[in-house]
């Protein structure tokens, strides 16, 4: 689901996908046609030499920009092959233990992730760590910035184990539920279920309102529906988070160990640990607990936003990206800095309304540059043009955001962009915590601009005699 992600938000910049695979089901293969995304059957071994060197053969055939690699079957000598082969390599990553590590970038979206896992790489490896990273699906966009009532008592429950539960947690769950009162129960599973006929028995039978729903498209649909759900711990646990929807996670494999952990640490979710190892009873109760309690499940939808704000994947397409790239702004780009400042819209939404003189825009830039406070990045697009430039200002652990595009290359895209590529760059290289920028009341396509990249808004400040909103950006999502 989280490759799946990526490759919808691949697909929405214009590019093109294909999934290579040793290993899928009928229900996975039909998914994907259905987002119009090729397929391509490898019958090899999975992580093994040979199914490298014919995932390379392949991506040199389809002409590829990137290699996503997902899965814990493949190890070092699997990125290293692709690397050899002149390919570059996004390697998605959940537990550090696939050392020594040689893609260009390495993701693991947990909240557990740390740079400890990860010692033992390569100097040009990249780390995308934590939950700035959660991969979601483009139907969980909509739902980004919507607010969502908590029920005083939990009457709605939403039970998913993902695609297939072979130890049939969903049926123990199931029957755990159905004592209670006035419950309306939605049970969701995937078209590997071994135990669909089982469940599809226990539900026509069942006294309260079951439905029982296979191979959903539309989750968050669910999830809005939803007071409270009882989940496995993988890849939805994340979605629930930005869908604000409190959760109870089952643990079904050892590599969701660690994230049923963290989010109950963090105060997200509750974690049911192995339902097969813990009493039924204990189980029971703290279910009991999460539907009659308001509190409880307040903190836990707040906290979940907190965790996952819905933009991570265009933070990693930010590094993706063909373009715009940044470099470091040097003395040739000064010209281009005093024509896109004095630019008419520029200028007119700017706190210093009146034009630059040459001779004073040429003092304050080479002051920049040689300032150890601030930070310059010039944007360039594929032919090596510069586009557009960036301003940190530091201030301690904070930074002052400045962004400024040509007249040329506004109304594109390529300012969002931008904003994604050099708020990562400056946090990967340096020990800032937040970035603040401040906005005149009158600009509205930076007020959309900073809204759309996740930027917080503070209230209103006066700045220079103007009223200006204060958006702040932070590096972690929770303090």
């Amino acid at each position: 689901m989280r490759c799946l992600a990526l490759a919808q938000a691949w697909q929405q910049a214009g590019g093109s996908v294909v999934f290579a695979m040793a290993e899928a089901t009928p229900s996975l293969e039909a998914r994907l046609r259905i987002s119009r995304i090729k397929v391509m059957r490898l019958t090899v071994t999975a992580g093994s030499a040979e199914d490298a060197a014919r995932t390379a053969a392949a991506a040199r055939s389809e002409k590829a920009d990137w290699v996503v690699v997902d899965g814990y079957q493949f190890d070092s000598a699997y990125q290293a092959a692709l690397r050899a082969d002149g390919l570059k390599v996004l390697f998605i990553d959940d537990n550090g233990e696939a050392a020594p590590y040689s893609a260009d970038l390495i993701l693991n979206q947990n909240a557990h992730a740390s740079e400890a896992m990860y010692r033992n790489r390569e100097k040009h490896v990249r780390l995308l760590l934590g939950s700035r990273y959660i991969l979601l699906r483009r139907e969980f966009g909509f739902w980004r910035t919507r607010t969502f009532e908590i029920a005083p008592r939990a009457r709605r429950v939403l039970i998913t184990m993902g695609g297939s539960d072979p130890d049939n947690v969903t049926e123990q769950i199931l029957r755990m539920l159905l004592p209670e009162p006035d419950l309306e129960l939605t049970v969701v599973v995937g078209g590997s279920n071994p135990h669909l006929a089982g469940l599809e028995q226990l539900v026509e039978h069942a006294d309260h309102h079951v439905r029982l729903l296979k191979d959903v498209s539309d989750m968050p649909a669910l999830m809005v529906w939803a007071d409270l759900a009882v989940a496995g711990a993988g890849t939805t646990s994340w979605e629930m988070c930005m869908m604000g929807l409190p959760a109870a996670l089952c643990v079904l494999a050892p590599n969701q160990e660690k994230i049923a952990s963290e989010l109950a640490r963090l105060g997200a979710a509750v974690d049911l640990g192995y339902t097969n190892k813990v009493p039924v009873a204990r189980t029971e109760a703290t279910l009991r607990d999460l539907l009659r309690s308001q509190s409880k499940r307040a903190a836990m939808s707040q906290r979940g936003r907190q965790i996952v704000d819905g933009r991570g994947i265009e933070r990693v397409l930010a590094l993706l990206w063909g373009e715009p790239t940044l470099r470091r702004t040097v003395d040739s780009d000064c010209r281009s800095f005093w024509e896109w400042a004095n630019d008419p819209a520029t200028r007119a939404v700017s706190f210093a309304r009146e034009p630059i003189p040459w001779e004073r825009h040429m003092e304050w830039f080479r002051a920049r540059l040689t300032d150890p406070q601030t930070v310059l990045y010039t944007a360039l697009g594929r032919s090596g043009d510069a586009l557009g430039m960036v301003r940190y200002q530091m201030d301690g652990t904070h930074a002052i955001l400045s962004i400024n595009l040509g007249a040329q290359f506004r109304g594109k895209g390529l300012g969002r962009k931008l904003l994604f590529l050099a708020t990562e760059e400056l946090f990967q290289t340096s020990g800032v915590s937040a970035i603040d920028a401040f906005v005149r009341l009158s600009n509205e396509p930076s007020v959309r601009l900073f809204e759309g990249a996740g930027f917080r808004s503070l209230g209103v400040e006066t700045v220079h005699g103007d009223q200006a909103l204060h958006y702040t950006l932070d590096r972690a999502p929770l303090p």
